[in-house]
């Protein structure tokens, strides 16, 4: 696997491998054509809210869980996860088996055009773990994945992850760095993030 580099405008970055794993070819083209136009077709895709500014809105994407029956919840929702379906269940124990990770659940993110967005964020929930791992594949349009660290904003770097790439978050990423998909004023077509996730019971959640 090469380095993964970073640019902008000003410099050449190196993110540390501790903390980012890329594969930009992880499916190839028939196999992220199938899976995008399945789940496209198939998953339950919801619309949640949020509060924002004392109000509630509705977050610009949608969303849909899967995963094991015993975390038969998702925060996001407050529904019942959808169970495994054969095609992402397949695809965890592929990037299990040629990463070493461990994964028992997916959230699946649809951006539907150029509107659709996450804001800056970090994903730090208690039940992900201290230092959670989380193994994204994109389908569809090319989005750029945008990277900014939590106490030096003008520290940022865009990755453009491709139909079939696999980005793998892991270390301390989560705890110094922030991310997001961005808006953008060019028309885009559908894409789908699945971010396979190791999730803890409340009961037992390691520090």
């Amino acid at each position: 696997m090469g380095q993964l580099s970073l640019f902008d405008a000003e410099e050449f970055y190196e993110f540390p491998k501790d903390l980012l794993e890329y594969k930009e070819n992880f499916l190839n083209r028939e196999e992220a054509d199938h899976l995008k136009d399945h789940l496209l077709q198939t998953a339950p895709w919801e619309q949640r809210t949020q509060k924002m500014y004392d109000k509630m809105v509705l977050t610009p994407r949608l969303t849909a869980w899967y995963g094991d029956s015993k975390y038969n919840e998702s925060e996001e929702s407050k529904k019942p996860t959808n169970p495994w379906i054969p095609e992402l269940l397949s695809l965890k124990q592929r990037i299990e088996k040629e990463f070493g990770y461990k994964f028992n659940g997916v959230l699946l993110n649809l951006y539907r055009d150029n509107n659709d967005s996450v804001a800056w964020h970090r994903d730090k929930e208690s039940r992900y773990g201290k230092r959670p791992v989380i193994a994204s594949i994109s389908l569809g349009q090319t989005r750029n994945f945008d990277f900014r660290k939590m106490d030096h904003h003008q520290s940022k770097y865009s990755l453009p992850l491709p139909h079939g790439s696999l980005l793998i978050m892991k270390g301390d990423l989560q705890e110094h760095w922030e991310h997001r998909i961005a808006k953008s004023n060019v028309p885009m077509k559908e894409r789908i993030n699945l971010t396979f996730r190791l999730i803890f019971n409340k009961k037992f959640i390691p520090t």
